[in-house]
Protein backbone atom coordinates (compact mmCIF):
# COMPACT_ATOMS: atom_id res chain seq x y z
CA UNK A 1 0.00 0.00 0.00
CA UNK A 2 1.13 2.94 -0.87
CA UNK A 3 1.47 6.83 1.02
CA UNK A 4 -0.75 8.37 -1.13
CA UNK A 5 -3.49 5.47 -0.61
CA UNK A 6 -3.28 5.35 3.24
CA UNK A 7 -3.82 9.23 3.50
CA UNK A 8 -6.84 8.81 1.08
CA UNK A 9 -8.54 6.37 3.32
CA UNK A 10 -7.40 8.50 6.31
CA UNK A 11 -8.71 11.61 4.77
CA UNK A 12 -11.88 9.94 3.79
CA UNK A 13 -12.44 8.76 7.23
CA UNK A 14 -12.12 11.24 8.81
CA UNK A 15 -14.12 13.19 6.42
CA UNK A 16 -16.72 10.88 6.84
CA UNK A 17 -16.78 11.06 10.88
CA UNK A 18 -17.34 14.72 10.84
CA UNK A 19 -20.17 14.68 7.98
CA UNK A 20 -21.74 11.96 10.36
CA UNK A 21 -21.18 14.00 13.66
CA UNK A 22 -21.82 17.82 12.32
CA UNK A 23 -25.63 17.48 12.39
CA UNK A 24 -26.08 15.96 15.52
CA UNK A 25 -23.04 18.45 17.06
CA UNK A 26 -25.19 21.25 15.45
CA UNK A 27 -28.32 20.84 16.76
CA UNK A 28 -26.70 20.28 20.20
CA UNK A 29 -25.44 23.24 20.22
CA UNK A 30 -27.90 25.37 18.80
CA UNK A 31 -30.57 24.03 21.64
CA UNK A 32 -27.79 24.72 24.03
CA UNK A 33 -27.20 28.19 22.49
CA UNK A 34 -30.54 29.04 22.76
CA UNK A 35 -31.51 28.00 26.40
CA UNK A 36 -28.28 29.64 27.49
CA UNK A 37 -29.65 32.92 26.06
CA UNK A 38 -32.86 32.44 27.79
CA UNK A 39 -31.64 31.32 31.02
CA UNK A 40 -29.56 34.79 30.59
CA UNK A 41 -32.43 36.88 29.91
CA UNK A 42 -34.68 35.85 32.60
CA UNK A 43 -32.02 35.45 35.56
CA UNK A 44 -32.57 31.62 35.82
CA UNK A 45 -29.41 29.74 36.94
CA UNK A 46 -30.58 26.29 36.73
CA UNK A 47 -27.39 24.17 35.52
CA UNK A 48 -29.93 21.35 35.13
CA UNK A 49 -32.53 22.74 33.05
CA UNK A 50 -30.37 22.51 29.86
CA UNK A 51 -30.20 18.57 29.86
CA UNK A 52 -33.50 17.41 28.90
CA UNK A 53 -34.10 19.80 26.20
CA UNK A 54 -30.83 19.02 24.88
CA UNK A 55 -31.40 15.30 25.03
CA UNK A 56 -34.79 15.82 23.23
CA UNK A 57 -33.23 17.57 20.09
CA UNK A 58 -30.34 15.32 19.89
CA UNK A 59 -32.58 12.42 20.04
CA UNK A 60 -35.09 14.33 17.79
CA UNK A 61 -32.04 14.52 15.42
CA UNK A 62 -30.88 11.20 15.11
CA UNK A 63 -33.99 10.31 14.48
CA UNK A 64 -34.68 12.93 11.30
CA UNK A 65 -30.97 12.55 9.99
CA UNK A 66 -30.47 8.68 10.75
CA UNK A 67 -31.70 7.00 7.56
CA UNK A 68 -29.15 9.63 6.24
CA UNK A 69 -26.28 8.18 8.44
CA UNK A 70 -26.80 4.54 7.26
CA UNK A 71 -26.55 5.74 4.18
CA UNK A 72 -23.61 7.38 3.82
CA UNK A 73 -21.89 4.67 6.03
CA UNK A 74 -22.89 2.06 3.60
CA UNK A 75 -21.58 3.80 1.05
CA UNK A 76 -18.27 4.69 2.69
CA UNK A 77 -18.01 0.81 3.33
CA UNK A 78 -18.78 0.05 -0.14
CA UNK A 79 -16.00 2.57 -1.55
CA UNK A 80 -13.70 0.96 0.80
CA UNK A 81 -14.46 -2.70 0.57
CA UNK A 82 -14.25 -2.05 -3.26
CA UNK A 83 -10.53 -0.49 -2.63
CA UNK A 84 -9.70 -4.01 -1.04
CA UNK A 85 -7.98 -5.51 -4.28
CA UNK A 86 -5.90 -2.08 -4.82
CA UNK A 87 -4.57 -1.73 -1.18
CA UNK A 88 -3.35 -5.56 -1.46
CA UNK A 89 -1.19 -4.76 -4.57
Amino acid sequence: MSTGLAVSLLRGGVLQTLMIAAPILLVGMLVGLIIAILQATTSIQEQTLTFVPKIAAILGAIFLFGPWIVTSMVQFTIRIFERIPNITG
